[in-house]
This record gives C-alpha cells, sequence and structure tokens, in this order.
C-alpha cells in the first residue's frame, strides 16, 4: 500500500527516512533490503545516531545511505576532548570518502559550528539555528522577509 501511494505522487517523492544505526545493527541483512526497497521508491536515507551502536564499518559501505548523522554526544564533546575530535574529523572524512552527506546534530554554539565548517561538515542542526517549532511557526520562519531572502534567528550572517 505504502508502495503504490509513493509511486503515484512526485518523483522523488520527498521523504527522508532517518534509521538509527542501533536499529539497522538489530537485523542487518534484513535492513538492508527494506532500505534499498525504500530507496528505490525515492526515499532518501539518513542513518542517525553514527558511531554510538556497535556497527561494523563493512556494513557501512553496504548500506543504501545518502546521509551519516553525528550524534550530538560527539558535537558537545568534540572541543574539550582531543579523542572526540578525531573521532568527528574521521567520521567526516569516511563519509565523504563513500560519497555521504554529513550532517552533525546538536550544534548549539558559533564555535562548534566553525569547527564543524572547517572540518567539511556538510550540514548541521541544532538549538544555535533554532529550537524546535510548530508547522505554523516553521512556515513563517522559511518564508523570505520583503523579498529579501531567508532570515533565520540565532545564525551569524556570515559564511555558513
Amino acid at each position: 500500500m505504502p508502495e503504490a501511494a509513493l509511486k503515484r505522487g512526485a518523483m522523488p517523492p520527498g521523504i527522508d527516512l532517518e534509521i538509527t544505526e542501533s536499529l539497522i545493527m538489530e537485523n542487518v541483512q534484513d535492513s538492508i533490503e527494506k532500505l534499498k526497497n525504500a530507496r528505490d521508491l525515492g526515499v532518501s536515507i539518513a542513518i542517525d545516531d553514527f558511531g554510538t551502536g556497535y556497527s561494523s564499518l563493512g556494513y557501512l559501505a553496504k548500506l543504501p545511505a545518502q546521509t551519516l548523522k553525528i550524534d550530538r554526544s560527539f558535537v558537545i564533546t568534540m572541543l574539550n576532548d582531543p579523542d572526540t575530535m578525531t573521532l568527528v574529523s574521521t567520521i567526516i572524512s569516511l563519509a565523504h570518502s563513500l560519497r555521504l552527506k554529513v550532517v552533525a546534530e546538536g550544534v548549539d554554539a558559533e564555535d562548534q559550528a566553525k569547527m564543524l565548517r572547517l572540518l567539511r561538515c556538510d550540514e548541521m542542526q541544532g538549538y544555535l539555528f533554532s529550537r524546535p517549532l510548530p508547522f505554523e511557526q516553521m512556515t513563517t520562519l522559511l518564508t523570505p522577509a520583503s523579498g529579501s531572502g531567508l532570515v533565520l534567528p540565532h545564525i551569524h550572517q556570515g559564511k555558513t
């Protein structure tokens, strides 16, 4: 039934499926099969909370994902812990080597964002940009202000 609905809609459907690393690892072969089926329908796949579970790196190359999300626990400690900084840098480099987009979660401060930019992280999300919003407030936030383009609160108006 979901297949038929997706096939009748726009292509690609604009649906992003985020699945945690730990859930994937519960039954890897079954997860790969299901994710490939979703991907064949045009659904974008992101691996969430990467690095917090016990995955085998060998499976990372087999999963049909387009995005790797760095867990906020790494982001909030990376500036004070050189080992965590090394992990973040390595995750970004590994993901790019596998042609995956990298999203850092839990970015709450400009110094975190600056470091992630230096490490070539593709995207960031967190309170630095906005707290979670109801749909109506999000729509207002994303509407260009007076035709001058998107203006987001709490964002340094420089290179992002």
